[in-house]
Formats: C-alpha cells, structure tokens, sequence
C-alpha cells in the first residue's frame, strides 16, 4: 500500500491511532511539496502541527469528530506551511480497516483550495457589487419617476394607475436583465417585450429593426421607460389607438464624438393628426431619466405621426 499512496500526486498523510497522540507515521511526496515539510520532520507527530492561529476551533472539533465516528468526511480547515504561510486546507479524513473491519490506520488527504475560495469570493463580492449598483440606478429612477408624476397627476386615483405603469415598465426590464448571467439585454428583445403589450389590435401594428444590440442594466431602464412613455401614449393619442395605425421602431449605431451610440426612431403613421400640447407631460419626465443616463430624446409631431429619436451612449 505504501507504495502505491507514494506515487500518488494528492498529498496524503497516515496516522497511527494504537501509538499515544495518533501521530503520522507515513507521507508521500506530494504532502512535503504542499506543506514543505520532509517526512522525517513529521513523521511521529500528530497533525496539530499544521495549526496556526487561524485555524478555527470548529474546523478542529469536526476534524476530532470525523475520527471518533470512523467517518469518511471532508473538513476545511485553515493549515500552515514549514515557510509559515497559511493555506485552506480541504482536508477529507477517514478509517483504512483490515479484513475483519478492525481500524488500522486513519488516512488523511489535503487539497489547497485556497485560491478556488478567493474566486469565488470575489465572484460574490462583484455580484453583490453589481447588484447593489443596479438597486441604486433602479431607486433613482423611481425617485424621479414619483416625484415627478406626483406633479403632473391631479387626483390621487390618476397619480396611482400612472405611477404603477410606470413602474411595471421599469419592473419588466429588470426580471428580464436579472435572468441573464451577463446582466444585460437586448434592445429588440426589450423592444418587443414592452411596445407589443400596448398594440390592441396586435403585434402586425408594429414594426421592429435593428442590428444587435446590448443594453447594460443602467442603460435598460431609462430606455425601457421611454418606450413604455411612447407606447402608452401611441395608445391614447396616437397611431396605437386606431385599426389603422402602425409604429415602425428602428435603429442603428452610430459614432459620435469618438463614443459609439445607439439611435432608435419611433415613427408613428395612420393615427390621428398628433396634438402636441397632450403629449407632453410624461415625455417630459423620460427626456430628464434619459438625459441623466448620457443621451437624448427628441419629439417631432408631424403632420403623419409623431417621429421620436432616442440616442444613448453604448459601450
């Protein structure tokens, strides 16, 4: 057996538990190049050597318990090396028993996940760094959206339906965002999820084009609040609200001052002549959220329809 735990590439240690303290009285290579410890520096002493003050008294007691039950387990457990640099430690312990189930030894095998820990430490810390980021933009958003909607609303039962749209809006897109391991999505995906839901009549009253887009979440949610703005008031005032009318939404990328935009057009035909004093106040509310995010949003009431140009910055 001896020969066979030599050759082994995972470093492992034998304990003999009928000897006084359990000591080690064998290691293979691979144990010395993880510890940097020869074998007969070790050999005769129990393992409490590879303490330090940072193992933990928990991680000391499991290990005691693995042994007194016999068990085949795995504890983490902070060990230091002969250099005295410390390392996490995945230390699986267990019983080696002769043919009649009679203990013999105690095996001990070591795997420094010290470094697999700190990834993915870091991976959780940057999540809930981005998660944090993403909670902000949304309550800023909402911040504005409530105080200014709050201004615009005459009763109490207008300022709740409003508000609530709204938000429902800036809801959709981030459940869709959050589903997504990168975080962002897509501009024609958002597009067709929001300006879909208000064609009464359906989805053949509106046209959607564009090359392959991505939107980080803090570009989702000021864009997706335009379109929701665009689409609800297509629906009462515009192009959305008769049999006849139909939106074609488009856009492509551009270069502008070194930075690389994305410009959308909402162009609205076969509705009523636009009114441009009843289409003002929650535009108004969304040109703010967009120019806060970098970009631009433009209105032309045309005599065909209203022609609306969104630019934001993309990376």
């Amino acid at each position: 057996m001896s020969d066979i735990v030599r050759h082994v590439r995972l470093p492992l240690c034998i304990t003999d538990p009928h000897q006084a303290d359990n000591p080690i009285v064998f290691v293979n290579p691979a144990f010395s190049e993880l510890t940097g410890y020869d074998a007969h520096e070790v050999v005769g002493q129990n393992c409490r050597f590879l303490q330090g003050p940072d193992t933990t008294s928990d991680s000391i007691q499991n290990v005691r318990g693995i042994i007194k039950k016999r068990s085949v387990d795995t504890v983490e457990i902070v060990n230091y090396r002969k250099d005295g640099t410390k390392f996490l430690n995945a230390l699986q312990i267990g019983p080696i028993l002769d043919e009649d189930g009679e203990l013999l030894y105690h095996f001990g095998s070591q795997l420094d996940v010290t470094e697999k820990r700190a990834l993915e430490r870091k991976a959780r810390e940057l999540a809930d760094e981005e998660l944090f980021h993403r909670l902000r933009n949304v309550v800023n958003v909402m911040s504005v959206i409530t105080r200014m909607t709050s201004k615009q609303q005459e009763s109490v039962a207008d300022f709740g339906q409003k508000i609530t749209e709204r938000l429902a809006a800036l809801s959709t897109v981030h459940f869709s965002s959050s589903n997504r391991s990168s975080g962002v999505i897509g501009l024609a995906e958002l597009t067709r999820s929001i300006v879909a839901a208000y064609a009464p009549i359906g989805e053949l009253q509106i046209a959607i084009n564009g090359p392959e887009v991505n939107l980080a979440p803090s570009l989702a949610s000021p864009v997706s609040l335009a379109l929701h703005e665009l689409a609800t008031n297509a629906v009462k005032y515009g192009s959305l609200g008769v049999e006849d009318g139909n939106v074609d939404v488009s856009w492509r990328l551009a270069t502008e001052d070194n930075a690389k935009r994305v410009q959308l057009e909402w162009r609205e035909t076969g509705g009523p002549e636009p009114k441009y004093s009843g289409r003002t106040g929650g535009t108004g509310i969304v040109k703010k959220i967009i120019e806060a995010a970098g970009g631009t949003l433009d209105l032309d009431w045309r005599g065909s329809g209203l022609v609306a140009t969104l630019s934001v910055p993309v990376d």
